[in-house]
């Protein structure tokens, strides 16, 4: 299933404070319902998102990383795929996030989001996705600017990684091949998956509600027959 969903949320920050905000992954992923970031490799960020429809699981586990990032027009592009660990379907998303000023203290962002999903999640069909993302946007604002309220714009103090010593025998001076990022652990708290039934509330009841009611006809008709 291919669609594009548009969604805009609102930070209560000058622009200039809140776009670095914005496009610090690491600090706002804890924000999004259903998000956990789990490493950091260079520029490309790893971790998974949990999604439950009932009794229905899945976690999809993918990494995301900028294409596009224009911080003097406040644009930026991500790219982002995972997969269903549990075989069940894979998604991919391509997310262009534009910021304007609406006053000098507070600033909107739209976010344009190309989604393509396969799997169970996908069998709801358009409409479900749209009112589920709107809904999570809300709520990932209302948590972003409750952690600016907390904490501030700035980003907490990070403690600076002790520098790694030249191998033995090796001058300075020589050149050598670029070392490959190392891979950084995110260890942060376990987040809890998304549950579509909560957040889409009556938009997936009416989706699944012909199917509900046709097995409870069915189930009335096997019972007369056995009588």
């Amino acid at each position: 299933m291919a669609e594009q969903l548009i969604n805009s949320f609102t930070v209560n920050r000058p622009i200039d404070e809140a776009w670095p905000l914005i496009t610090d992954v690491e600090r706002i992923a804890p924000c999004l319902p259903g998000a956990e970031l789990q490493e950091v490799e260079g520029e490309t960020y790893r971790g998974v998102v949990k999604v439950k429809l009932g009794a229905i699981s899945s976690q999809f586990k993918g990494e995301a990383h900028f294409i596009e990032r224009d911080d003097a027009n406040y644009r930026a592009v991500i790219k982002g795929a995972g997969r269903d660990t549990g075989g069940r379907g894979n998604a991919s998303a391509e997310i262009t996030a534009q910021a304007q000023s609406l006053s000098p203290t507070s600033t909107r962002v739209d976010v344009t989001t190309d989604l393509h999903i396969t799997g169970k999640v996908a069998q709801f069909g358009r409409g479900i996705m749209g009112d589920v993302s709107s809904k999570l946007m809300a709520q990932f604002a209302d948590n972003l600017n409750h952690m600016i309220d907390e904490e501030g714009v700035a980003a907490p103090a990070a403690q600076a990684a002790p520098e790694a010593s030249a191998p033995a025998g090796e001058d300075a001076g020589e050149s050598a091949t670029p070392p490959k990022p190392q891979v950084r652990k995110i260890d942060g708290p376990a987040t809890e998956p998304i549950d579509l039934m909560e957040v889409g509330g009556g938009s997936i009841v009416k989706r699944v509600a012909p199917a509900i009611i046709a097995v409870i006809v069915l189930l009335l008709l096997l019972r007369r027959r056995r009588r």
